[in-house]
């Protein structure tokens, strides 16, 4: 078994072993749980330790033949694209368990789901082979749509239904254009070079139509106007740690997903690229006017992830090297950023039973170190410099500027409004007079306060000491930039 089997396979193992532990063994499930994801957070680090970064083909590839008659094949292998979001995704499953130590329901099938989850999650980002991909990235929706209709809010019923339909829709237009491809496959094998290759050869307007597809079932998990319905309820109903796996990683996932079409269509992405960039601006606008006049702390930072997402769709649509980079460093940035959000208002909102802004004032009194790592998580929302929000924001403004020049006056706009939410964010939880059913909060405790700290943490390190993080993907994005830019 080659490392990259062993990182997937893991957390499906721990699955397994929790399946046959006794119910009323809590605290043995728990700690299960917590080892098993911890255990794939340090296998990922060993993997990027190992990465060659002046590599930009694929490294540990895996492959082993599984139909020869239908070219299906169990492919796995490492890039550039992918290695820094199978840390964040093992990194943030860890930071969700720790924050789950307060759910009391039904703990048993509740890290039965992450684990799944996550074991889903790096099928996504590991497959080498559309097949294994698509199944990968259905696989997730089971256990999310369980874990928010079972664990959720009061309208979590409709937000889980609302979830797997939206999903599932968009989820059959990206089928059908890989159908589309697969037939110009020699051999009709899946894997994603051989089906790269092959879309080159397609018709012009077929490559379109694909590509629009893609959009549609990419577009819909990012998510990107108009296809983000589903997000607002969900992020609201959701508990707080399924909350920083929905915004931290699936997110991810379409935006991952649209950044490997881009490059096995880039034909496509050229004629469709205005309509690209006018859903960016158009949705980072639109979800930071939604976040700055919402009530609710967790709608909030639903509305602001429309925003921030639009940000990575801009860095796509600039196909350039220095827009794709940006797309990546703000993928990592909102991934760290919203985790830390969630993770602080849901602690918050445990505490107090409310999400209303407007229930809270002068928390800085009461809560001193929930106020300092709430107030830094705000500021790198708002991209101020020294947090990665800025490098990654500023990589996709130089990107945008390439390409469309003092169009990218609007994408300053959208800073401004973000800047504008977190500020009167700022301003209402933590300035006025305290109030007397705020007086005996909480603050954090120290497994909430590891589960920030190193949220926060990598907020800031990446923002001072930036290099690291750009240079592991810097070859494979030289290319990928390269082939988009010129369309081979």
């Amino acid at each position: 078994m080659g490392i990259l089997s062993a990182l997937l396979w893991t957390p499906a193992v721990g699955a397994l072993i929790i399946i046959f532990t006794p119910n009323h063994h809590t605290q043995l499930i728990r700690w299960i749980a917590n080892i098993v994801t911890t255990l794939s957070f340090l296998i990922s680090c060993f993997v990027i330790a190992a990465y060659d970064q002046g590599n930009a083909a694929l490294q540990f590839s895996e492959y082993f033949t599984l139909n020869p008659k239908l070219g299906g094949a169990y492919a796995l292998g490492l890039d550039g694209l992918s290695a820094p979001l199978i840390v964040l995704a093992t990194l943030l499953t860890s930071v969700a368990l720790l924050a789950s130590f307060s759910q009391t329901k039904e703990i048993k099938g509740y890290h039965i789901c992450i684990l799944m989850l996550e074991f889903g999650m790096l099928g996504v980002f590991l497959s080498q082979d559309w097949r294994f991909f698509y199944i990968f990235w259905e696989l997730t929706l089971i256990p999310l749509f369980i874990l928010i209709d079972r664990w959720g809010g009061k309208r979590r019923h409709a937000a889980s239904l609302n979830f797997v339909l939206y999903t599932m829709g968009g989820s059959v237009f990206m089928l059908l254009s890989l159908i589309a491809i697969y037939q110009y496959v020699p051999g009709h094998d899946s894997l994603m070079t051989k089906m790269s290759l092959a879309a080159r050869h397609m018709p012009q307007h077929l490559q379109v139509l694909a590509f629009l597809g893609f959009l549609v079932g990419f577009g819909v998990k990012m998510p990107i106007f108009p296809l983000h319905g589903w997000l607002p309820l969900a992020h609201v109903e959701a508990p707080s740690p399924i909350s920083i796996l929905l915004s931290g990683i699936l997110l991810k996932m379409g935006a991952y997903g649209l950044i490997r079409t881009v490059t096995m269509l880039p034909e496509a992405a050229h004629v469709l690229q205005s309509l690209l960039v006018f859903l960016a601006l158009f949705g980072m606008i639109y979800g930071g006017l939604l976040a700055w006049r919402q009530t609710d702390l967790k709608a909030m930072v639903a509305y602001s992830s429309v925003s921030h997402m639009g940000i990575v769709l801009l860095g796509i649509a600039a196909l350039n090297e220095t827009g794709l980079k940006g797309a990546v460093l703000q993928m990592v940035a909102h991934g760290l950023i919203a985790g830390a959000m969630f993770l602080l208002v849901g602690l918050l909102y445990e505490r107090t039973h409310t999400r209303n802004i407007q229930d809270y004032s002068s928390l800085v009194q009461v809560m001193p170190r929930f106020a300092v790592f709430m107030t830094l998580t705000l500021f790198a929302a708002m991209g101020l410099p020294g947090s990665v929000g800025f490098i990654a924001e500023l990589h996709t403004l130089i990107g945008g500027y390439q390409r469309w020049g003092w169009l990218m006056a609007l994408f300053s706009i959208s800073i401004l409004i973000s800047a504008a939410y977190a500020i009167r964010t700022i301003a209402l939880l933590f300035t006025g007079p305290v109030r007397p059913q705020l007086q005996h909060i909480q603050d954090l405790r120290p497994f909430e306060l590891i589960a920030a700290g190193i949220l926060v943490s990598g907020i800031l390190l990446f923002g001072l000491f930036p290099a690291p993080l750009i240079e592991l993907s810097t070859s494979t994005l030289a290319v990928l930039g390269h082939q988009e830019s010129t369309g081979l």
